[in-house]
């Protein structure tokens, strides 16, 4: 099936052009709507959706974009959904690829890593060749974090810091544990951190966290007083909150999938809040707390002027570091197998 490209009208100020892959499953079904009715770039934004999906999709397709019209979003000038490459990332501003093979049953992580390292390659070069050297990339298919590490090395011509993986999720279910463990709305949650990969072995840290309590500002391992829970049944929550959406909906996240991308995005274009930093998996060169360099991996991180700064000088005792090590080394394993499928 060809492209199908719908242009509504034209809105006063530059539109940003916004790609989204695997458009026609459920995750871009709950994401779109949010990024063209204004919840990730501003009321006020006028968009450009380009749609990529695998051509036997392109029906499904078709009807996400009659539903995206059927909305009658104010801000939202054009949509073109394709099964090019070209079509979709030509000129485009801000990259969130959702779309990867998914692990079949009986298929081994290594069938699983090279399916993938295909796909990731063939897109940052694409990204390399047709996108704004500007652009930011958020991952979001499986593996998210080797996924976004093979587009970066596929896209030479793009700053390394363009790259991102989602861990906004994670950083999100850990945040509602805690709210919920002290009884506060998830908005008196703050400074909450993902480490590493977005696995069972990430790392999500609750030591240097705060819970605005009677407001006032107390220390998470104070509000929850309960160090057991802290290092047994939240960490193993939230590593495993995938599994337990999968076995309960008999589908995996989408919902709750769509709703951090567009936090991720939201804060790298306006900033996080003064007091607070997210978690997101980023390029791991440079940074103080001894994880190995060449990796995507999930750090705190404060954003301002569409820059990320991992934030430093937090303490890591002996249990975070040995979970810290844990997920990195993960990600070695993963990055060296996803390289040797590709060549590099």
């Amino acid at each position: 099936m060809a492209t199908i490209h719908k242009v509504f009208y034209q809105l006063p100020g530059k539109a940003l052009r916004v790609c989204v892959t695997g458009a026609a499953g459920q995750i871009a079904y709950s994401l779109l709507y949010s990024v063209a009715k204004g919840d990730v770039f501003g009321k006020d934004q006028p968009i450009i959706l380009t749609l990529l999906d695998i051509a036997p999709m392109m029906g499904v397709l078709e009807g996400v974009v009659m539903e995206l019209q059927d909305c009658a979003l104010p801000i939202l000038q054009e949509i073109k959904a394709t099964a090019d490459e070209r079509e979709a990332f030509t000129d485009i501003d801000v990259a969130m690829l959702v779309g990867a093979m998914p692990r079949r049953e009986g298929m081994e992580r290594k069938d699983l890593l090279k399916a993938n390292a295909k796909i990731f390659q063939s897109q940052g070069k694409s990204l390399d060749q047709y996108a704004k050297k500007t652009v930011k990339v958020v991952v979001v298919g499986n593996p998210a974090n080797t996924n976004a590490l093979i587009a970066m090395k596929c896209a030479p011509s793009i700053p390394k810091e363009n790259f991102s993986c989602l861990t906004r999720l994670d950083q999100n279910r850990a945040k509602s544990q805690i709210a919920a463990k002290c009884s506060v709305p998830t908005s008196g949650v703050k400074k909450v951190t993902i480490w590493g990969n977005h696995s069972s072995t990430q790392f999500p840290d609750a030591m240097h966290a705060v819970v605005v309590k009677d407001g006032k500002d107390t220390k998470a391992t104070e509000a929850v007083n309960d160090d057991a829970w802290l290092k047994g049944d939240f960490i193993t929550t939230v590593q495993k909150r995938g599994a337990a959406v999968i076995a309960a909906r008999k589908l995996s996240s989408a919902m709750s999938a769509a709703k951090a991308i567009c936090d991720h995005v939201r804060d790298w274009v306006q900033g996080t809040t003064d007091g607070d930093w997210v978690s997101m998996g980023v390029i791991s060169d440079g940074n103080t707390y001894g994880v190995p360099e060449g990796l995507i991996y999930s750090f705190p991180v404060t954003l301002s002027g569409g820059k990320w700064t991992i934030v430093d000088g937090l303490s890591v005792d002996a249990f975070a570091r040995e979970k810290m090590d844990i997920t990195a080394k993960e990600l070695i394993e993963e990055r060296d197998a996803a390289l040797e499928f590709i060549g590099n």
